[in-house]
This record gives structure tokens, sequence and C-alpha cells, in this order.
């Protein structure tokens, strides 16, 4: 039998998930609105359109929003003026507006980097191992640098050091790539404990009910006892063998978190029946529930408030990082906000109304075993 196990995984996405790429797409000049569709201007294409040899003449047309070459004409799935097109359109209309890209492949089609999922279960697992080992939070010794600050926690959980890293073990694929009809333009919204909304943040996501499929190979190498020998061991093997249940077990945590929390924000109905959904939701043995990508919150991206044991840790912790934006009282909880995709209606006088819709970046992960120790995790 090898020294491996091999998943055939399958990422379905049950909210939006925006994983960015770090380019802000503008409105008229990276793309274009026209008849509630977001059509992404293909720049090369649309200049040798032109047919202008006068290199002056070309710079000045250059200077222009490349949406004013185009005519109604032009607005067609088959053109090769445009990248790709989005059905719907961003809240924001004006010229510049911003939309933030997708994550998207040389062929501008979207996929799941391996790195994204990885980082989402390595948090998942750091955090409930936390828990377990029933660790306390000292902030004299995170130092002052915040990308770092959780360094040496993570190294006492997961290994000392790379080679003695836990998921040197698991090796996550990048997904096969989609086509351009599984994104959507959301616009994304800060709610407070008010029900208030936040300035809009525009952007492509994968659209709800969307599935990726990529590979999972768990190294079981690394803990046999040629690597024992080799001064190989890992501390926290049998975690990772447990993975699927240490997962659900934080996302339930998160799920029921997030219930209470928007069950208490005036509008928020049916962000609060999604979360009610999934507390009802029966996972088989061989699925994980995980928040991943942007706009997830803080509780998803660290080892959240269970950090905050002793109300002196906490508030240290925030001031030290700096973590809380606006005012903020002594005492008060934290976060105090959370990221929402909204929902909005243009009416016949022009005017948006906007209600909170859905979280961002929930997924459901099916997992089946394919070659090498069919019994690592268990699916019966």
């Amino acid at each position: 039998m090898p020294d491996y196990t091999v998943f055939q995984v399958k990422v379905s996405t049950l909210t939006p998930l925006h994983i960015g790429s770090g380019i802000e797409l503008l409105n008229q000049y990276d793309y274009a609105i026209y008849k509630d569709h977001t059509w992404r201007i293909h720049h090369d294409h649309l200049l040798e359109a032109q047919k202008i040899e006068d290199p002056r003449q070309l710079a000045i047309i250059a200077e222009r929003p490349p949406q004013e070459l185009l005519s109604e004409a032009d607005y067609r799935p088959d053109s090769p003026l445009f990248r790709y097109v989005l059905k719907g359109t961003p809240r924001a209309t004006g010229e510049g507006a911003v939309l933030r890209e997708q994550i998207k492949d040389v062929y501008d089609r979207p996929y799941l980097p391996g790195s994204s999922l990885k980082g989402a279960l390595r948090t998942a697992l750091a955090a409930v191992l936390w828990k377990q080992n029933g660790l306390r939070l000292e902030v004299s010794h995170l130092g002052r640098n915040a990308k770092f600050a959780a360094q040496e926690l993570e190294r006492s959980l997961l290994g000392k050091n790379p080679n003695h890293d836990l998921l040197r073990a698991l090796q996550v694929s990048d997904s096969q790539p989609l086509g351009a009809e599984s994104l959507m333009v959301v616009n994304a919204r800060v709610i407070n404990r008010g029900g208030a909304l936040g300035s809009p943040i525009e952007m492509e996501a994968i659209r709800p009910d969307v599935t990726f499929e990529l590979t999972i190979k768990v190294d079981t190498a690394l803990f046999s006892d040629w690597a024992k020998g080799k001064g190989l061991r890992f501390a926290a093997e049998s975690a990772l063998r447990a993975l699927p249940q240490i997962v659900n077990k934080r996302a339930q945590e998160q799920v029921r978190r997030e219930q209470a929390w928007f069950a208490r924000i005036p509008g928020a109905g049916r962000v609060t029946s999604f979360y009610d959904s999934l507390l009802k939701s029966q996972l088989q043995p061989n699925q994980m529930l995980l928040c991943l990508g942007w706009g997830t919150g803080w509780e998803s991206k660290t080892f959240g408030t269970q950090m905050f044991g002793d109300p002196n840790t906490r508030e240290a912790l925030l001031r030290q990082f700096r973590m809380a934006r606006g005012k903020r009282k002594h005492g008060d909880p934290f976060p105090l906000s959370r990221r929402v995709a909204a929902a909005f209606q243009r009416g016949n006088n022009g005017k948006v109304q906007e209600s909170p819709a859905l979280p961002l970046g929930w997924v459901l992960v099916q997992f089946q075993p394919v070659t090498g120790n069919l019994s690592l995790w268990r699916t019966t």
C-alpha cells in the first residue's frame, strides 16, 4: 500500500466567495455596464479594432475611457472586444467606480487556489488545538508585528519549523478552472450592530451553488517509522487524521456565534435564516463545512474570541495591534461589525434600496478517498 492517501475533493459554494487577484477594475476603463450586464473590456482587441496607424492619433484615443470606443452593436456575448460578460451590475455606475477582481488563470477562468483552502483548514485545525490544549495568550510574547504575531503560537501547535510542520503532510492542489458563468457581481457592505450598512465594496465573486474539483494528498510517509528514524516527529499527527471532525467542530461553533449575532440585527432576517439552515443541516461523514476567502471576518482568520478569556488580555491585544476601528469604549464587544453581500433594487426614481442578503465565503467540502490508506479520514 502506498505511503499516502489521495482524496478527490468537491468544494461547493453556499454563499458568494471572493478570493481577490489584488487588481481593482475601473468602470468605463476595464469594464462597461450595459443592459444589466457587466462587460470586461479586452483592451488589446479594442485598440486593434480602431485600425489607426498614426501613433499620435492612437495615443489620443488611448487616453479616452475605452467604453467610449464601443457602440451598441459591440455588446454581444461573442464579441472579441470583451474578455467575458457577467450577469448583473455593480451598484456604483460612475466613471472610475472600482470593482475588485476575482482571481483567475491566464485564460480568465476562475479557480480555487489550493493555498486558500489549505490556509482555512490550517486555521481551523490550529484554533481547535489551541482550545483543546487549554493554552493562554501572553500578549507580551507576541512582539509588535501583526503579520507574524501568531507565528510562535502556530509553531507550538503544528511544528517548530517548516520541516516539522504538521501541514507539510497536507498537499492541496489548485482546482480545475471554471467558466465566467460561475461569476457574479457582489455588493459587499459592512453591517453594524444597529443594522446600518457601511460604504459598498463591489467585487467579482463565485456565485452560490458552484462546485470546484481538486485533489488533496496526505503524505502518510511522514508519519512512518522511516520518518521517525530521520528525526521527523509530529506531535499532532492524530489531529490531522481527525481533520474533518475538527473542521466541522470549528465551523459549528462559528455558525452558532454568527446566528446569534445576526438574530439581534434589524433587517438581517435572510442572513439569520441562512445560519439557521446550517445549524439544522445533517453533514455526512465525508463532508466538511468551512468558511474562506475575503469578508469572512476576524473569527475565521484567527484563533477567534476564545483568546479573550481574560478582559485585560482582550483590551491589551486590541490596543497593541490597533484591531478595533472607529469609536470604541473599553470593554465593548469585539468585533462590532460583519461583512455581508447586500441585495439592492433600484427604483423608478433612481433611489437604491438595500438589505443584507448573505454572509460571504461559506463552502461545503466533500471528499472521497481514491487511493492509499482509505481509512485515514473514515467516510463510513
